[in-house]
C-alpha cells in the first residue's frame, strides 16, 4: 500500500454532510461546524471563500476549494456583501439555511446564478492526521483538471432522488477529494510533503510501500534493503535524504500512529493485543516506544482520548 492510500483511508466520507445550493445574490453563508475538511465546488457562477484567518479566495465555475478546520469560513457573493450571515452547520438541513446536509434534489433559489456543492468530511482517528498536517488552511484547485468529470457526476446525483444516493455521494466525494489533493500536491512550484515526492523514487517508494503494507514485520535496514534490491547504506542515505528521517524511525512513528488509532477506536483491545498488531512482542516494549514518540504512555493516551 502506498503512503497516500494509507493516509487517505483515515479521511473517508461516510454519511458525510453534503449539500447543494443554487444562490441568487446577495448571499453570505457562514459554515460554523468546523469540520476537519470541507470541500466546496462551484458548478455554475462564482463567489468568494472567506476563511476565518486568511485572505479571501475567489471560486469560479469548475473550481474547488478545500478548507481545513476547525476554523470556520464563509461563502459570499462578493467581498463586503450586504447580505446578513446565515449560519450553516451540522443541523442546517433546510434550503433556506444554505444547506450543508444533503436534501434530496432541492435548490433554494430557482433560476439562481451560482450553484455551490459542499461536502464536510469527518476525519476519524489518528491515521489521517499526517495528511491534514501537510495541508494549508485553504487549498484551491482550478478548473480543467481530473476532478471536472467527478463534479459532473456529483451535479447529476444531487439532482435526483434515488435509492443508495448517500452511498454514491460518499464515494464521489472521496473521488473528488483524491483528485483535488493529487493535483494540488503535483502543482508546478508546489512544496508537497516529503512522503509524497518520495513515493515516486524507485527505491524509497518501494521501501515505503513495504513499511505500510507490512508494518508489523520485523524490519531491519538490512531486510528492507534486501527487499528493495539495494545495499543498506544506499537505502539508509536515500531514504533519509528524501523522507527526512531514517527508515526505522519512520516505521516506529507510523506504528505509533496505528497504535494510537487502535487505542482510541478499539476499546476492547488490550495493550498486548495492540503491541502484537503493530510489531512488538510484548506490551512493555510497545509502551516504552509509544511514550518515547507520543510523550505519554498508551494507557494515559487512551484515557485522555
Amino acid at each position: 500500500m502506498d503512503v497516500f492510500s494509507d493516509l487517505i483511508r483515515g479521511v473517508r466520507s461516510h454519511g458525510s454532510l453534503f449539500g447543494s445550493s443554487t444562490l441568487s445574490p446577495p448571499w453570505n453563508l457562514h459554515f460554523v461546524d468546523g469540520a476537519p475538511l470541507t470541500l466546496c465546488a462551484v458548478l455554475t457562477g462564482a463567489g468568494w471563500i472567506v476563511p476565518e484567518d486568511g485572505p479571501p479566495e475567489p471560486l469560479r465555475a469548475g473550481e474547488s476549494v478545500i478548507v481545513r478546520g476547525p476554523a470556520t469560513f464563509t461563502f459570499v457573493d462578493e467581498i463586503g456583501t450586504a447580505a446578513e450571515p446565515v449560519a450553516c452547520g451540522e443541523h442546517c438541513a433546510t434550503p433556506g439555511q444554505g444547506g450543508t446536509r444533503h436534501r434530496l434534489g432541492w435548490i433554494d433559489a430557482p433560476g439562481g446564478e451560482t450553484t455551490l456543492i459542499v461536502g464536510a468530511y469527518p476525519v476519524r482517528g489518528e491515521i489521517g492526521r499526517p495528511l491534514l498536517d501537510a495541508l494549508p488552511a485553504v487549498l484551491r484547485v482550478d478548473a480543467g483538471g481530473p476532478g471536472d468529470p467527478v463534479l459532473e457526476h456529483v451535479a447529476a446525483e444531487v439532482a435526483i432522488d434515488a435509492p443508495g444516493q448517500q452511498v454514491v455521494l460518499d464515494r464521489l466525494l472521496d473521488w473528488l477529494l483524491v483528485c483535488s489533493l493529487r493535483e494540488w500536491f503535483d502543482r508546478p512550484g508546489g512544496r508537497p510533503p516529503a512522503w509524497w515526492a518520495a513515493q515516486r523514487d524507485p527505491v524509497v517508494g518501494d521501501a515505503l510501500r513495504l513499511l505500510h503494507t507490512e508494518p508489523a514485520a520485523p524490519w531491519t535496514v538490512g531486510s528492507l534493503a534486501g527487499r528493495t534490491g539495494v545495499s543498506r547504506s544506499t537505502l539508509a542515505k536515500r531514504f533519509a535524504d528524501l523522507v527526512g528521517e531514517p527508515p526505522l524511525t519512520y516505521l516506529t512513528r507510523w506504528r505509533m500512529t496505528l497504535a494510537a488509532d487502535l487505542l482510541t477506536g478499539k476499546e476492547s483491545a488490550t495493550l498486548s493485543d495492540i503491541a502484537r498488531t503493530v510489531g512488538y512482542s510484548d506490551a512493555f516494549g510497545f509502551s516504552a516506544a509509544f511514550k518515547r514518540v507520543r510523550g505519554v504512555n498508551p494507557s494515559e493516551f487512551r484515557q485522555r482520548s
